[in-house]
C-alpha cells in the first residue's frame, strides 16, 4: 500500500495549482515534480482548491476534482463565498501520469453562493459516485453540505442537501470502516472539526466525543485514510497557524480517541501543504509516478 496526495499550497504564485506528493506509509511524504505544479487550470477562475481523487473499484480510472478558485486574483472571501463559481474543475487518468483536462462542471444549486472544498465516494449499491461539497445560503447566510450523484463526472444529478447544521459547515470527508461510515467536517464558526458516526451513508449521523479535536481550533481540511498497520491517519490543515497538516491517529474511529504522534514520526515534505486529497496506490503506481516526474525533471534540467 502506498499513497498519493494531491494538494495547492496557498495563495502565492502558482500555489493555487495541482501539487503531488508520495508517500510508502501515509506519513513521509516526497514531494513530486521538483515541488512545482504537476497540474495546472486555464480554466474558469484559472485557479483551483481543495483538490480531491477518486479510483472507480471496477475500471481503475481515477478521477480529481477541486474547487473553482483563485483567491490570488484578488476575490476576497466574502466574495468567494457568496459570489463564486458553483463549478468544479475535473481531471480523470488511467496511469496517475497522462490526465484528460482540464474541464468544468457546474455541481452547485441555483441561488447558492459557491462549491467548496469537492469529494466523492463511490457507492456499490448505485453504482455512481456520490459527490458531495459545501455551499453558500443567501437567504440563510451559513454554508451547508449538498450532494450530487455521477457516473462518469460529465454528467450529474440535480444538487440536494446532503446535511446541515445550525451553523455552517465545511470541508466535509467521508470513510467507510469497520461496517460503518464516519463523517468529519470542520465547523466555520468554531474553526474546529467534529466526528460523526453512522450506519448508512444517507441516514442520520450520530456525533463522537473526540477530546483531541476539542482541542485543536484554527483547522480545516480533514482528509482521513487507513495506514498499512490497520489504524486510521486523520489529517488537518493547521490553517490558522500556517504550520501545515498535523497526522492525528486511531485504531479505532468509534472511540474519537486520537493521538499526535511525535514530529520525528512524520513528515509532510518540503512544500507547505494545504486543502488535498490522498489516495491509495499500488506500488508499481508509485515507482511509476516517481520515474515519470525524476525523468521530467532531468529533461528539464
Amino acid at each position: 500500500m502506498s499513497y498519493l496526495f494531491a494538494h495547492f499550497t496557498g495563495e502565492q504564485l502558482d500555489g493555487e495549482q495541482i501539487y503531488f506528493s508520495v508517500s510508502r506509509n501515509g506519513l513521509f511524504w516526497t514531494d513530486l515534480n521538483d515541488g512545482k505544479p504537476a497540474l495546472r487550470s486555464c480554466i474558469g477562475t484559472k485557479g483551483v482548491r481543495d483538490p480531491f481523487l477518486v479510483r472507480h473499484p471496477d475500471t481503475g480510472r481515477c478521477y480529481l476534482i477541486a474547487t473553482d478558485l483563485r483567491i490570488a486574483s484578488g476575490v476576497t472571501w466574502q466574495q468567494a463565498k457568496a459570489e463564486a463559481s458553483r463549478n468544479i474543475i475535473i481531471w480523470e487518468s488511467d496511469d496517475l501520469l497522462h490526465w484528460d483536462g482540464p474541464r468544468t462542471c457546474t455541481v452547485g444549486a441555483e441561488g447558492t453562493g459557491c462549491v467548496w472544498a469537492p469529494e466523492a465516494i463511490f457507492d456499490r449499491e448505485k453504482q455512481q459516485f456520490f459527490v458531495f461539497f459545501s455551499s453558500y445560503v443567501h437567504k440563510l447566510d451559513k454554508l451547508r453540505i449538498y450532494g450530487t450523484w455521477t457516473k462518469d463526472f460529465h454528467t450529474f444529478s440535480l444538487p440536494f442537501i446532503y446535511f446541515e447544521k445550525a451553523e455552517s459547515v465545511i470541508d466535509t470527508t467521508l470513510i467507510e470502516a469497520k461496517g460503518k461510515f464516519y463523517r468529519i467536517s470542520k465547523s466555520d464558526t468554531y474553526k474546529r472539526l467534529e466526528l460523526e458516526e453512522s450506519d448508512s451513508l444517507y441516514h442520520s449521523f450520530r456525533p463522537v466525543f473526540s477530546q483531541a479535536l476539542a482541542d485543536l481550533s484554527g483547522v480545516e481540511g480533514p482528509e482521513i485514510y487507513p495506514l498499512p498497520n490497520g489504524s486510521y491517519c486523520l489529517i488537518a490543515d493547521q490553517y490558522a497557524s500556517q504550520k501545515g497538516y498535523l497526522p492525528l491517529i486511531t485504531d479505532d474511529l468509534s472511540t474519537g480517541n486520537f493521538c499526535i504522534p511525535p514530529i520525528s514520526q512524520y513528515h509532510f515534505g518540503i512544500t507547505r501543504k494545504r486543502h488535498g486529497g490522498i489516495m491509495e496506490i499500488s506500488a508499481q503506481e508509485y515507482q511509476s509516478l516517481i520515474q515519470f516526474y525524476q525523468q521530467a525533471q532531468e529533461k528539464r534540467s
